[in-house]
């Protein structure tokens, strides 16, 4: 699964989480940091990224729009990028089910 993580999640992530989720990016790197969640949204689309995000406008789209994209919700509050890191790989399963899961458009990930 390929991911792409939203503005308030830090860029450093992609190379930490590189061996699970090759191919993922940062909105940074696409030229969409501070962009519209709709266009971050219709990137994620166009590219087959799942957005991975603590804002829950995402999870707001995801129910408005149905996917793709998929989208990965974090309710982790302020945590480090450590935290977040330990968090997604530990989850890394669920990352796998999820992608496959031909009905599910939204994972809520929490610690």
């Amino acid at each position: 699964m390929k991911l792409l993580f939203d503005e308030n999640l830090s860029p450093t992530l992609i190379r930490l989480l590189a061996d699970v989720f090759p191919g993922s990016t940062h909105v940074r790197d696409v030229g969409l940091a501070s962009a519209d969640d709709k266009d971050v949204w219709e990137h994620a689309k166009r590219y087959d990224l799942a957005i991975v995000s603590k804002d829950a406008d995402f999870r707001q789209l995801s129910f408005l729009h149905g996917f793709p994209p998929k989208v990965v919700w974090l309710r982790v509050g302020n945590r480090s990028t450590d935290e977040i890191h330990a968090l997604v790989r530990a989850h890394a399963d669920d990352f796998a089910a999820f992608e496959t899961d031909a009905t599910a458009a939204l994972l809520v990930l929490t610690p």
